[in-house]
């Protein structure tokens, strides 16, 4: 996969190269100062001390578990700690992010709906909801908004500051065809987006489906991210929200594979290069000034 044409040198891209069968390393003939490297280098792999069976197992679970499945597990079945297979299933999130210009909406209708993330009220412990909960409604929950195409079955999900208009037309433009139509609920913060779409709204005071106008799609995803959030991962700090959705949607969007779990599997291992990601990053700490 990362090298279709031969090995290259990942620093100077040259090809005139040898193998060190002792360290299981190649080397660059061409004089710099990083000559020698392996497949991990630039890739989710590089610095780590585990060999690639753990790491390829940890892959294959994360990718193909239709609900997700947590670092515990992960840590009890590879038989690493707990912190170690969490750091590595962030890693491997890394790998499940998709990026496109294409836009939704080429040839068929896109749902757009949001939801809200966290945990409820009455199960907080009554100092941490006097520090979460402020208000009613979303108060102390995370707001994550969702596209769905329905020519291609695909989603895209971000997590946002709020549901206010300027967030929620700023996201359809974003992802949207513009002359393409749209379906969302009647929140009026979707107003205005028949200037540049074919709007249509259902109001679910009064029904869930009206013709072909519906958001149902969308909201099938929700109760899987949820039942991912709730069932397995339990607690999701709002920092790292952004991982868990990249997650969901990979593996959403990628459930009718022509190839199965292998073929999901492939189009993960295949993104691992060039994402590279720290754990001082992953944590914040890249983030905290130094004195």
């Amino acid at each position: 996969m990362r090298w279709p044409d031969g090995v290259a040198c990942p620093t100077c891209k040259s090809k005139d190269v040898s193998f060190l069968s002792t360290r299981r390393l190649w080397k660059c003939k061409n004089n710099h100062a990083k000559r020698q490297f392996s497949i991990k280098v630039g890739s989710i792999f590089e610095d780590s001390p585990l060999p690639l069976d753990k790491w390829l197992v940890a892959m294959w679970l994360i990718v193909n578990c239709k609900n997700g499945i947590s670092s515990y597990e992960v840590g009890r079945d590879l038989r690493v700690t707990q912190q170690t297979a969490w750091f590595m299933m962030h890693r491997i999130r890394k790998a499940m992010q998709r990026g496109s210009f294409e836009k939704f909406g080429g040839s068929g209708p896109v749902e757009a709906d949001e939801t809200f993330i966290g945990g409820l009220a009455r199960n907080m412990h009554r100092d941490k909801r006097a520090i979460k909960i402020h208000g009613t409604g979303g108060a102390g929950k995370e707001l994550v908004v969702g596209l769905l195409d329905r020519e291609t079955g695909k989603v895209r999900v971000s997590h946002v500051k709020n549901r206010k208009r300027h967030t929620l037309h700023e996201q359809v433009k974003s992802y949207v065809a513009s002359g393409a139509e749209l379906f969302t609920d009647e929140l009026a913060s979707y107003t205005g987006l028949g200037k540049d779409y074919v709007h249509k709204f259902v109001n679910h005071a009064e029904t869930y489906v009206k013709g072909n106008v519906h958001t149902n799609g969308i909201e099938n995803f929700w109760s899987l991210l949820k039942r991912g959030i709730k069932g397995t991962y339990v607690s999701v700090e709002p920092f790292h929200l952004f991982r868990y959705l990249d997650e969901q949607a990979f593996r959403y969007n990628e459930r009718k594979h022509e190839n199965g779990d292998a073929g999901r599997f492939a189009e993960a291992a295949g993104s691992i290069f060039g994402r590279r990601l720290t754990y001082n990053e992953l944590t914040g700490k890249d983030a905290i000034p130094t004195t």
